[in-house]
């Protein structure tokens, strides 16, 4: 087989989707099939249009190697601005020219070295093999609060927003304090009559100004492509081996440093001895995912702010009363409660090698290889798998990294070497055991409760330094799995049912 002949399955249109989709076009193979569920592409800067929806990775990090971006406007970019970015990397890649719109995958079957992919608009047809980049930040997550539907005014979850909500004027209640809630304090607190953060846990803030490039930084990058990169590696280095392997116990400095900045943000920043004991943490600093904002304590100040910290009773027409009695009376509720993360290719129906159900083997944990790839499921792929390092690093140079690891396998398949390719058993199993050892020295296992544990109660993340993962995903080590180099010659392309 020529890399001309391989047929190429991708799910989503994210990140994910565009990064695996560059490194196999950029080995050559051409005949890639994006699958997207919504109207446009896209994955969490689609999804998420809240008001103050932003990144809290530097801009100049949060982008791919290979599509440089000059144009950012601030520090942190907001969410529309990262959203337009990648919808022109998909134009200028020639991407976008192979997204299926309007195609919720439903099914993938294995039969005989390739796989049968279904969506909600019928038989796709048939590939030699799939890649999963759904991500894993897609299915809102609601409460389980009582009389939820009894609400008599508006209410949305943050990741499906209501564009036609005006807040102006508005009594508006925010369930949920993390990094979400708390941009969306920000951005509303100056528009809203009232707005009340119900806050089951205080979180740790990291004060970090989100300034403005101005046009003269903009143009020095246009000019100046060397410069703009090098700015990128200086990012990379400072977040990834400071901030990262702080949080996963790699560098006890910085992590100190880290600790002792929230402090004084909360202590200097926040002046009612009342209030700052509301927002101060029962938990070390980084156990759950750090929020980061220049504005919150600031914002949760206003006179016309309120944060409430006893736990909610019930919601009823007329808004939402809490444990204490008392009734906060509310025009519109917003739901900043977060995702299923754990929720991997969570509902496609996915079977393997011998009729094996992936969902299924998964009932007791999501496990894989590296992260991108499962015992029983030949050709089968995932960029943001099982324990990839979704609380750590930045999500696009994860992305990138795994992308490339799995066209290195497509390549051998595409290139005559293989047939089939998936991972050995035991070399899976004793890759999760040393994972859940290594987390044991991790911040996130240090005693609070956060959407990093799956419902298993594992923390599903990365424990281990960015060097380890940057060497990991350079070269796939071949001899971790079952290659099937036995090669029935197939029919040429034109002759193939191409869905």
């Amino acid at each position: 087989m020529g890399t001309n002949d391989m047929r190429v399955a991708i799910i989503g249109s994210g990140a994910s989707g565009i990064a695996a989709a560059y490194y196999l076009m950029d080995r050559g193979i051409d005949d890639v099939t994006l699958f997207e569920k919504a109207a446009q592409m896209g994955g969490t800067w689609r999804d998420n249009r809240y008001p103050g929806v932003a990144c809290d990775v530097p801009s100049h990090l949060y982008r791919f190697t290979f599509a440089p971006n000059a144009e950012w406007t601030q520090r942190c970019s907001p969410g529309d601005e990262i959203q337009r970015y990648m919808v022109d990397v998909a134009h200028k890649t020639g991407i976008y020219d192979h997204i299926r719109f309007d195609n919720e995958v439903t099914e993938a079957v294995y039969s005989d070295g390739r796989w049968s992919v279904t969506t909600d608009a019928g038989p796709q047809g048939i590939f030699d093999a799939v890649i999963s980049a759904g991500g894993a930040l897609h299915h809102p997550k609601m409460p389980g609060i009582d009389g939820i539907d009894s609400f008599a005014g508006k209410a949305c979850h943050s990741a499906r927003w209501d564009d036609t909500l005006d807040l102006g004027g508005k009594r508006v209640g925010i369930i949920g304090s993390g990094s979400t809630g708390t941009q969306i304090v920000c951005a509303v607190a100056d528009v809203a009559a009232q707005l009340t953060l119900f806050q089951r846990t205080a979180q740790w803030i990291m004060h970090l100004p989100n300034h403005p490039i101005d046009e003269g930084k903009r143009q020095e990058y246009r000019d100046d492509a060397a410069s703009m990169d090098s700015y990128y590696h200086y990012l990379a280095d400072r977040f990834n081996s400071v901030f990262a392997d702080a949080v996963s116990g790699h560098n006890a400095e910085a992590y100190a440093h880290m600790a002792q900045a929230c402090m004084v943000n909360l202590n200097t920043n926040v002046h009612d001895p009342e209030l700052r004991a509301k927002l101060t943490p029962d938990y070390k600093v980084g156990c759950k995912r750090l929020v980061v904002s220049d504005r919150f304590y600031q914002a949760i100040q206003q006179p016309n702010v309120h944060l409430e910290t006893a736990d909610i009773a019930h919601i009823e027409p007329a808004g939402v009363r809490t444990a204490d009695g008392i009734l906060h009376s509310l025009d519109v509720i917003i739901y900043a409660t977060g995702f299923h993360a754990h929720s991997l290719c969570h509902p496609m129906r996915i079977t393997g090698r011998d009729g094996g159900d992936l969902l299924e083997q998964w009932k007791t944990g999501n496990a894989a290889y590296r992260s991108v790839a499962v015992p029983g499921f030949p050709n089968w792929f995932m960029v943001g798998g099982p324990n990839s390092p979704i609380g750590n690093f930045s999500y696009l140079m994860t992305a990138e990294m795994q992308a490339r690891y799995i066209a290195s396998l497509i390549g051998e398949i595409a290139e005559g070497r293989a047939r089939t390719i998936e991972p050995k058993d035991d070399v899976t199993h004793a890759y999760n055991a040393q994972l859940r050892n290594a987390m044991a020295g991790t911040i996130w296992t240090s005693g609070c409760d956060s959407w990093y544990f799956d419902p298993q109660g594992r923390v599903a993340s990365y424990p281990w330094s960015y060097a380890r993962f940057a060497e990991e995903m350079q070269v796939p080590a071949l001899d971790d799995f079952i290659v099937e180099r036995s090669f029935k010659r197939r029919m040429a392309r034109r002759n193939r049912p191409q869905g």
